[in-house]
């Protein structure tokens, strides 16, 4: 009979595996389409834009607040389908874990957008991983970056993403052993989980947009 660290380290490798797949598996196949997202910021906040350009002529206090409401909906999303895993108890939590990183994800693409950071070339691509590193609570390093192909940067990002999340998310979830109890655990935890790592997110955004405004203005023509 295995001996409870040897215990711990499977469950934990586990997850890193479940995490790492689900963070995989959405950046493959769950991409927030940037012009679908924009169309959507156009309609429900009616924005006077055109472009994600259009993000450094509003007021950071209006951006500010579409990305807290980005992370609300994101946690409530978590604490959903935390909930709904969560009846199964031990059993449910790779799966969860699984969604959660979909979730976590999307959630973050959808700030770097808020704050006009698109993810069409190769260098934005890597930046929004970057981004989700910092979540993560972890620093690459732009020279890592800078010296690396992005079909190699990307996998590993994720697996230093996935292996810093598995031991903090282990240690939470390891209350959800009973099935009814663990409904109530999952959602909370998955809640608090998106809380986290979206504001992190947040503002890692926020810093970049900012620095990135005081550069336009001073290179914007003054007049004649």
């Amino acid at each position: 009979m295995p001996s409870p660290t040897e215990q711990n380290s499977w469950i934990v490798r586990r997850a890193e595996e479940a995490l790492r797949r689900g963070f995989t598996h959405a950046y493959e196949t769950v991409r927030v389409d940037p012009a679908k997202y924009l169309m959507q910021l156009q309609v429900a906040h009616r924005l006077p834009i055109s472009s994600y350009g259009g993000m450094y002529t509003l007021d950071p206090a209006v951006l500010a607040n579409l990305a807290e409401e980005t992370i609300q909906a994101g946690m409530k999303i978590a604490a959903a389908e935390g909930a709904g895993l969560g009846l199964g108890g031990i059993f449910t939590v790779l799966p969860d874990l699984s969604i959660l990183a979909g979730i976590t994800l999307r959630t973050i693409q959808k700030l770097s957008l808020i704050y006009g950071f698109e993810y069409n070339t190769d260098a934005e691509v890597a930046d929004l991983w970057m981004a989700m590193a910092s979540a993560a609570g972890i620093d690459i390093g732009r020279e890592v970056l800078e010296k690396e192909l992005v079909n190699r940067f990307i996998p590993r990002v994720i697996r230093a993403i996935a292996l810093k999340a598995s031991g903090e998310v282990v240690e939470k979830w390891s209350a959800r052993l009973i099935p009814v109890v663990s409904s109530f655990l999952g959602g909370g935890l998955n809640y608090y989980f998106v809380r986290a790592w979206g504001r992190r997110a947040h503002n890692h955004f926020r810093e970049r947009h900012l620095q990135l405004r005081q550069q336009l203005a001073l290179t914007a023509p003054t007049g004649p």
